[in-house]
């Protein structure tokens, strides 16, 4: 089943590229193996995958000592700041720093451990109360405090959009997290990058990368609706 989805999904991310006159390579897939137990995860790396995002910091540190060590593990869920110690030197990226807060606590712990952590800013671009993310308006201050701490690089930005059956409607909120992505270029901060947007999940990755996704994060169109407990 995982390597028919996948295939699926290679699909569709060449077709939206294609479409918006974009390179596949701009574009990398992460498999959401949140709640999969590590074989079916070993199954999706078989087949390719390299990038796996996680939502919860001890899922994520379990997976990673028994993983290969060639995998980009993301975390793509909140991230409480007493957790951010367990994962500074395991993570390739933190898509999810919302919070000036949250951005002191990884560059403490990165300098700590002497990294340089990779973070997306997290943008709750459609201000759903229920997620979690700074406001469009309120993005840039975010950037620009926590681009001054050190053991921290921001490579762009992150948003989840509302969850919707058509897609389309989804489009104003990646085309509205581009724009930032774009003014904030513009300001030329110093140790701020904006080459990573990721934004589209299974519902809506491909309209995601129509308007310019860097990053897409696919869980059930790889892995299936089925949750599994954790042994």
């Amino acid at each position: 089943m995982i390597r028919e989805n996948l295939e699926q999904v290679e699909k569709n991310i060449k077709e939206a590229c294609r479409k918006a006159g974009r390179e596949r390579e701009d574009v990398t897939l992460i498999a959401v193996s949140k709640t999969k137990p590590v074989e079916l995860l070993q199954e999706a790396y078989n087949y390719g995958c390299r990038d796996f995002g996680e939502n919860k910091v001890q899922e994520l540190v379990d997976k990673f000592e028994v993983m290969p060590k060639d995998i980009h593990w993301h975390m793509i869920g909140h991230l409480q700041t007493n957790k951010v110690k367990y994962i500074v030197d395991k993570v390739a990226l933190i898509h999810s720093v919302d919070s000036i807060k949250l951005a002191e606590t990884i560059s403490k712990e990165a300098v700590k451990k002497n990294v340089t952590v990779s973070v997306l800013i997290e943008v709750n671009v459609a201000e759903e109360e229920s997620k979690f993310g700074t406001t469009l308006k309120d993005a840039i201050a975010l950037v620009e405090q926590t681009a001054k701490l050190p053991g921290i690089s921001i490579e762009g930005l992150m948003t989840i959009a509302p969850y919707v059956e058509n897609s389309e409607e989804n489009r104003q909120y990646f085309a509205a997290l581009k724009q930032l992505a774009v003014d904030i270029t513009q300001k030329n901060i110093d140790n701020v990058n904006m080459n990573v947007l990721s934004m589209g999940m299974t519902g809506d990755y491909i309209t995601a990368i129509e308007e310019g996704a860097t990053y897409v994060r696919v869980g059930t169109g790889i892995f299936g609706e089925r949750h599994y407990q954790l042994s």
